[in-house]
């Protein structure tokens, strides 16, 4: 039986990837801020198959909060197999551009927030000698671009560090998971025009899950964003400056 942490467990990467482990059987511990949303998610996992569910609200920004929860989850399932963080925001992208107080807000939300909860997690799978540690990061970490220039450079900060993870704790039989989505149909792009390119989360969930079960160490999902971005980040900068991609 696999013990499967998940942190925003209400988003719905999250929620498709937490319907497949109950399928199996896995024993999960959900960890969100809606915690009326989660209760309703954890109601209905229970009848997927979960094995055990768990379920504590968690604001990711709340850094005390956060050493607390994790804690609480390792104990109560006398450590994890896998851990998941699936949280993140595209909202008020314009807005912070010229409100210090949201650009700080909206970094701590999307990258630091996200980097202490990885520091945690490591260093107990470090110390349990097994283990994923898997973070839904973003093809927008890939390159700076004007039309997402806060959430593309906290992505990046959370590609780098779990890179720098990923080399560290392989040694000690841990694996790290980048998990870089392109577009997904869910309420974070609710307002976006959609396109072929957009997905459901359900399908991201699948790419998810297969990449953490063969060890990847980073996957893009679906597959052929892939190339998408090699060829984005080959324009080279003279040029990049002048598009509107």
């Amino acid at each position: 039986m696999q013990r499967i942490l998940i942190i925003a467990a209400t988003s719905a990467i999250a929620e498709a990837t937490a319907r497949l482990y109950a399928e199996r059987g896995a024993a999960l511990y959900l960890l969100a801020r809606d915690t009326e949303h989660l209760a309703t998610i954890a109601a209905d996992l229970a009848t997927r198959g979960a094995a055990r569910i768990e379920h504590a609200g968690l604001d990711v920004t709340d850094f005390d909060a956060q050493a607390e929860r994790i804690a609480e989850a390792w104990t109560a399932f006398d450590g994890l197999d896998i851990a998941l963080i699936a949280h993140g925001s595209g909202e008020h992208e314009h807005e912070a551009r010229h409100d210090m107080d949201l650009l700080r807000a909206q970094f701590t939300l999307n990258a630091t927030a996200t980097l202490a909860l990885m520091a945690q997690l490591a260093e107990r799978f470090k110390a349990q000698g097994h283990g994923t540690l898997a973070v839904i990061s973003s093809v927008a970490g890939d390159r700076g671009r004007a039309a997402n220039l806060l959430y593309g450079s906290a992505k990046a900060a959370i590609d780098a560090y779990a890179s720098g993870q990923r080399q560290r704790l392989h040694r000690h039989g841990v694996n790290v998971l980048t998990i870089k989505p392109g577009w997904v149909d869910t309420p974070m792009t609710r307002d976006l025009p959609k396109s072929r390119l957009f997905v459901q989360p359900e399908r991201v969930a699948r790419g998810l899950v297969r990449a953490i079960e063969h060890n990847r160490a980073v996957v893009y999902l679906p597959w052929f964003w892939r190339p998408i971005m090699f060829a984005v980040r080959a324009i080279p900068e003279a040029v990049f400056r002048r598009t509107k991609i």
